[in-house]
C-alpha cells in the first residue's frame, strides 16, 4: 500500500473512541460527532432507573434519556390492513423527568464544550466502582478557565436513588460561578428516522400534578396522558462552597431548580452533592408516590455520598467474586466481557419483577421493548452469576400470565400465548409473522425456567411461579400441534427465530424447544402433584403431554445429510448472494419479505441455536455438517448472531472462526458495529461475550444437576478464566491451551464432567489436560462480504452489520 493510500484509509477509519484497559471505559476526546453512542455507552443503571451518559449540563446531546423501567405510554399501532387478532395498541418507553443536569455559568457565560477552549475532557466508566467520572479543564470566551469534576452513580443498593457529586474550581483568577441543578419533564427530544428500529417519539407525555419546593429540595409529580401511569421524581442537596453563598428553589410544572451563587478565589471549590429518586406506580395514590421519594431521599441523605460509593463497591465486589472473566491474549475481548457483564447486571439487578428490555435501560430502541431476547440470551448469563435478577424476570413473566392467556384464547388456543413484543405483558407487535405466530417464546419462557431451577434448587420459585409458567406453555403446545395420521406430532404454521423464513412447518428449533417444554412439565407436575391438581393438570393431560414430546417431529434431509431450518426449508431456492451488494444489507431494508420468505437466506442462526440450546438431540458429525450448511447462507443481519455462531463454531473445532465471531457480538456497541449504539446498548449481543467465552471457550453446559465442560482455547487467547455460581457453589475454571484447573472458591462441592470424565470438585483444585482437537479440514465459507472480521485485523476496519 503506497503512503497517500494508507493516509486516505486512515482519514476515511473512524479513530477508536475508547481505550482499551480491562476494568475501565475511558474516553479521552470528546467526539461530538459520536456523542449519542457515547451516551448510550456511559448510561448508569440499575434495573429500575436509568440514565443515559449525557453531559452533564444538557447540552450539546445526542439522545436525552432517563427511563424507569415498564413506564411506557400508550399509541396507536397502525395496520395498512386491519385483520382479526391484531394487536391494536402499541407501547412506547417514555423519557422521564431529567435529574441529571447541573448548568453552570462562569463569569455569565454558560459552560457549553462548543464554546470557549477545551483544554481537557475525559470520561470514565468504571465498572468496578460502578460509577462515570468526568473530569473537564475549559476556558470561556472571556478568557476565565476552570476545572470541573464530576462522578454520578445508580445505586445497586438503594434501588430508588441515583446520585451525583459535582465539584468546579477556578484555575488562575477568581470567577463568580452560578450553578442551577434541575429537574426537567417534557424535555424536547430530536425525531426520530426512518429507520423502523427507532423507537416512536411521543410529545410531552407527561402530565403535571405536583411541584413543591423547600430549602435544598424539590419534588416534581406527573402522570402519563394516555396510560395513566404515576410517576414522582425528587432531588435534595448538599452543597459545601465560600461562606458567602446565594442559594434559591424554584418548582413550576415541568422544572425545578436549585441554584447556588458565589465567587471562587484560586485553590476554594464549590462542591454539590445531589440525590435524585424516582418513583412510579400504576395503582399507588399522589400522596403515596410523593411519600415514597422523599423517604428515599432521606434514605439517601443518611447514606451520605462517600456511604453510597462505598455500598455500589461492595455490591460489585460480590459480584465479580461469582462472575468475573479473565481473558489474556486479547485485550479488547477482555474489556468488553467485563463491559457486556457490567450492563447485564444494571439491565436486572433491581428490577424487581419488571422487565429486562432489549435495550435495557440505556436507549430508546425498540420502544424499549423486551422480546425473547430476554430469556434466550440473558437470563442464562444472569442465571450463573447473579441469579436473583433472572428469577425476578421469570417472576415478571409470571405476573403477566393472565394477558397471556388471554391472548391464547383470543387465537383459538389453549393455555398462555406470551408476546413476541412488550413492555406490560401485552403483545404490542406489528409485524404479524412474528406478534401471532412466534409461539417459541412459550418454550424459550420454560427453558429460561427449567435452567434457572436447575442452577439454583429453588423449590420456592418452582412451586410458586415455575409449575404455572411450564404448564400454561405446554398446553399451548399441545393445542397448537396435532398428531398426524402417522402419529407423528407436527407444529405446523410457526415462526423461528430466523426472521427471513415465516410461517413454516416444523421449525426444529421451535420443535425442540416445545419438546423440551412439555417434558419437563409432565416432569413438574408430577414432583408436585398437589398445585398440579389445583392448575386442574389431570395425569391423562400429563401423559398427552410426554406422548407428544415423544412423537415430535424433528425433520431432517437425508439427501444432504442436514437437519432442515424447517420441513421443506433445504428445497428452497438459494440466495442470489453473488448479486446482493453490501450496501443491501440488512436485506429486510432492501427487499420485500416475500422474496426473503422463499429463499435459502439466514438472519440469523435459527438451526444452529437449535445445536447450543437442545444439543443432546444432536451428534457431533450433524452439528458439524449442520454448522458448515448454515454458515454459508447466514447473512447475520441480527446483532444475535454471532454469540450462537460462536459457540458452535468453537464445539464444532472451528476455534479461530468462534474467536472472530466473539469479537463481532463482544464489540458490537464498543465499536459501534451496526452504527445504531445511538439508541441504546444491545444487552443479548453483549450477553454473548459471556457465552462466547464460557459456553463456547469453556464447552460449559448445565443439565439435571451436572455442570459439563469442553474447554478449548483459539491461538489468539493464552488463557482465559472465568467464575459462575451453581448450586450454592462459587467456582473458577482456568483454561489454558494445555490444561484446565477446576477450583471451589466455596460451596460444599459438586460433580462435573471435564470432556465427559468424571471429577469431584472439593477442597483441591482439579487440573486435568485438554484432549487433542481433531481439527476439521477447512474453515467453512460465509456468503460473499458476511464473513466475520478476523480478530488479527485493527478492529477500527470492523464492517457494519444489520439489525437486532
Amino acid at each position: 500500500m503506497t503512503q497517500r493510500a494508507a493516509r486516505e484509509e486512515e482519514q476515511s477509519t473512524p479513530r477508536p473512541m475508547y481505550e482499551v484497559e480491562p476494568w475501565c471505559v475511558r474516553e479521552s476526546e470528546l467526539r461530538l460527532d459520536r456523542l449519542a453512542q457515547s451516551e448510550s455507552v456511559f448510561a448508569l443503571a440499575n434495573g429500575h432507573v436509568g440514565i443515559r451518559g449525557n453531559l452533564d449540563e444538557g447540552e450539546p446531546h445526542g439522545l436525552p434519556g432517563t427511563y424507569l423501567n415498564s413506564l411506557y405510554e400508550e399509541r396507536p399501532l397502525p395496520h395498512a390492513e386491519t385483520a382479526y387478532g391484531y394487536p391494536e395498541e402499541g407501547q412506547t418507553v417514555i423519557n422521564v423527568t431529567n435529574g441529571k443536569l447541573i448548568r453552570l455559568l462562569v463569569d455569565d457565560e454558560p459552560f457549553d464544550v462548543r464554546y470557549g477552549r477545551l483544554h481537557h475532557h475525559e470520561r470514565i466508566l468504571d465498572m468496578r466502582a460502578g460509577t462515570l467520572t468526568r473530569e473537564v479543564e475549559w476556558t470561556s470566551p472571556a478568557e476565565r478557565t476552570v476545572r470541573i469534576r464530576s462522578v454520578r452513580m445508580v445505586s445497586l443498593v438503594q434501588r430508588a436513588v441515583v446520585a451525583i457529586c459535582y465539584e468546579v474550581e477556578p484555575v488562575g483568577h477568581s470567577v463568580r460561578v452560578v450553578a442551577q441543578s434541575e429537574l426537567v419533564a417534557n424535555e424536547a427530544l430530536p425525531r426520530s428516522g426512518r429507520d423502523p428500529r427507532e423507537s416512536a417519539v411521543l410529545d410531552s407525555p407527561l402530565v403535571s400534578e405536583e411541584h413543591v419546593a423547600n430549602g435544598t429540595k424539590v419534588l416534581l409529580l406527573h402522570h402519563t396522558r394516555e396510560s395513566g401511569l404515576r410517576m414522582a421524581a425528587g432531588m435534595s442537596h448538599e452543597i459545601d462552597g465560600p461562606e458567602s453563598m446565594e442559594l434559591d428553589t424554584e418548582s413550576s410544572p415541568d422544572v425545578g431548580r436549585l441554584t447556588v451563587a458565589t465567587r471562587l478565589e484560586p485553590g476554594q471549590k464549590l462542591r454539590i452533592v445531589k440525590y435524585v429518586a424516582y418513583g412510579w406506580s400504576s395503582r399507588r395514590s399522589r400522596p403515596a408516590l410523593h411519600d415514597q421519594v422523599v423517604a428515599a431521599l432521606a434514605g439517601a441523605r443518611h447514606t451520605g455520598w462517600e456511604g453510597l460509593l462505598r455500598e455500589q463497591r461492595e455490591f460489585l465486589d460480590e459480584f465479580w467474586c461469582g462472575a468475573d472473566v479473565e481473558v489474556d491474549g486479547d485485550a479488547e475481548i477482555q474489556q468488553a466481557v467485563r463491559f457486556g457483564l457490567f450492563h447485564i447486571l444494571q439491565s436486572g439487578a433491581r428490577a424487581e419483577r419488571r422487565m429486562i428490555p432489549a435495550k435495557g435501560l440505556t436507549g430508546p430502541g425498540y420502544d424499549g421493548h423486551t422480546f425473547w431476547d430476554t430469556e434466550t440470551f440473558v437470563l442464562p448469563v444472569l442465571t450463573y452469576t447473579y441469579p436473583p435478577a433472572a428469577a425476578d424476570a421469570l417472576a415478571w413473566r409470571h405476573m403477566t400470565l393472565s394477558l397471556a392467556q388471554q391472548r391464547a384464547q383470543q387465537l383459538g388456543l389453549p393455555g398462555a400465548a406470551f408476546p413476541w413484543r412488550t413492555i406490560r405483558g401485552q403483545e404490542t407487535s406489528g409485524y404479524w409473522p412474528a406478534g401471532t405466530a412466534a409461539f417459541h417464546i412459550n418454550a424459550d419462557i420454560a427453558d429460561a425456567v427449567v435452567r434457572y431451577v436447575d442452577a439454583t434448587r429453588d423449590e420456592r420459585f418452582e412451586r410458586e411461579v415455575g409449575l404455572e409458567l411450564l404448564v400454561n406453555t405446554a398446553r399451548l403446545w399441545r393445542g397448537l400441534g396435532h398428531h398426524d395420521v402417522e402419529g407423528v406430532f407436527r407444529i405446523d404454521g410457526v415462526t423461528g427465530p430466523d426472521e427471513y423464513t415465516a410461517v413454516v412447518d416444523n421449525n426444529v428449533y421451535t420443535n425442540l424447544m416445545a419438546r423440551r417444554n412439555l417434558q419437563e412439565a409432565a416432569d413438574m407436575a408430577m414432583r408436585h402433584p398437589d398445585l398440579a391438581d389445583r392448575l386442574g393438570v389431570t395425569t391423562e393431560e400429563a401423559a398427552s403431554w410426554r406422548d407428544a414430546a415423544a412423537a415430535m417431529l424433528i425433520p431432517y434431509d437425508d439427501r444432504l445429510g442436514v437437519h432442515p431450518q424447517s420441513e421443506g426449508f433445504t428445497n428452497h431456492a438459494r440466495w442470489d448472494f453473488q448479486a446482493t451488494k453490501p450496501d443491501q444489507y440488512p436485506l429486510l431494508l432492501n427487499f420485500p419479505y416475500f422474496d426473503l420468505y422463499r429463499k435459502q437466506v439466514v438472519k440469523q442462526p435459527d438451526l444452529v441455536l437449535a445445536m447450543h440450546l437442545c444439543g443432546e438431540a444432536f451428534t457431533p458429525e450433524q452439528k458439524a455438517r449442520n454448522f458448515e450448511y448454515y454458515e454459508a447462507i447466514t447473512v447475520r443481519d441480527s446483532s444475535l448472531s454471532a454469540q450462537t455462531q460462536a459457540v458452535i463454531a468453537a464445539e464444532v473445532g472451528h476455534l479461530d472462526l468462534a474467536h472472530d465471531y466473539l469479537g463481532e457480538t463482544a464489540l458490537l456497541d464498543l465499536h459501534d458495529l451496526n452504527r445504531n449504539t445511538r439508541d441504546g446498548l444491545h444487552i443479548a449481543s453483549m450477553a454473548g461475550a459471556w457465552s462466547g467465552l464460557v459456553a463456547g471457550f469453556g464447552g460449559m453446559r448445565a443439565a439435571d444437576g451436572v455442570l459439563r465442560f469442553a474447554p478449548r482455547l483459539p491461538a489468539g487467547i493464552s488463557r482465559m478464566a472465568f467464575r459462575m455460581r451453581y448450586r450454592d457453589n462459587r467456582i473458577k475454571v482456568t483454561v489454558t491451551h494445555d490444561s484446565a484447573v477446576y477450583e471451589l472458591l466455596d460451596g460444599r462441592g459438586l460433580k462435573l464432567l471435564h470432556h465427559g470424565e468424571e471429577v469431584t470438585l472439593a477442597d483441591e483444585p482439579a487440573e486435568l489436560p485438554i484432549p487433542k482437537l481433531q481439527a476439521p479440514s477447512q474453515a467453512p465459507s460465509q456468503p460473499p462480504g458476511r464473513a466475520p472480521m478476523p480478530r488479527r485485523l485493527d478492529p477500527r476496519t470492523r464492517s457494519t452489520r444489520g439489525t437486532r
